[in-house]
């Protein structure tokens, strides 16, 4: 059996318990294998686990959201498809993000530089599509930044208030802004 199996689960367990949080024991009980198993299937750990993860939220940033930004029409309506993607990744606004999960803790120096590169790859697609839209470089670039960091923010919010109201609002007025 291959450890992609198991990746669904532990995603949820790091964006419930965080890097710190996530014991070998939970790990073990969510995923149903025992410690020697979970090592078989992952020898260096929990830092193996997170990087199985990363890897894979990078091939679903490729599928939901760059795919969509380089899709057919126009620059509003890449921006709608990548909004409509990033709200079934995150369920509504239910589901944290792992991203900002692992820039907190002893994971912060594992784990940033792998983060930062993919949200650097987010931040240019978004500056790619205003580009070509007609935006100065250094303008698009800022509402890269100002996209993501809505986003991510409202994720924060939803958890914090317990409310996904602000997540909502901000992926459906998004496409807008980024286009004005």
């Amino acid at each position: 059996m291959t450890k992609d199996k198991y990746i669904p689960c532990l995603l949820n367990l790091f964006r419930q318990h965080g890097y710190d949080g996530a014991t070998l024991s939970k790990i073990s009980k969510a995923t149903g294998l025992g410690k020697a198993s979970l090592y078989h299937h992952f020898p260096g750990g929990k830092d193996e686990m997170v990087t199985t993860i990363l890897n894979y939220l990078e091939q679903a940033l490729e599928e939901n959201i760059k795919k969509p930004l380089r899709g057919e029409g126009d620059a509003c309506d890449r921006f709608k498809r990548m909004c409509q993607s990033v709200n079934n990744l995150y369920e509504g606004g239910q589901q944290p993000c792992l991203f900002a999960i692992l820039l907190l803790g002893s994971a912060r120096d594992i784990f940033q530089e792998k983060v930062g590169q993919l949200l650097e790859s987010w931040i240019s697609e978004i500056a790619k599509v205003l580009i070509e839209a007609g935006k100065e470089e250094n303008i698009a670039r800022q509402r890269g930044e100002d996209a993501v960091i809505a986003i991510q923010g409202a994720l924060i919010l939803a958890q914090g208030l317990e409310d996904v109201a602000p997540f909502e609002r901000i992926l459906q007025e998004l496409p807008e802004q980024l286009c004005i």
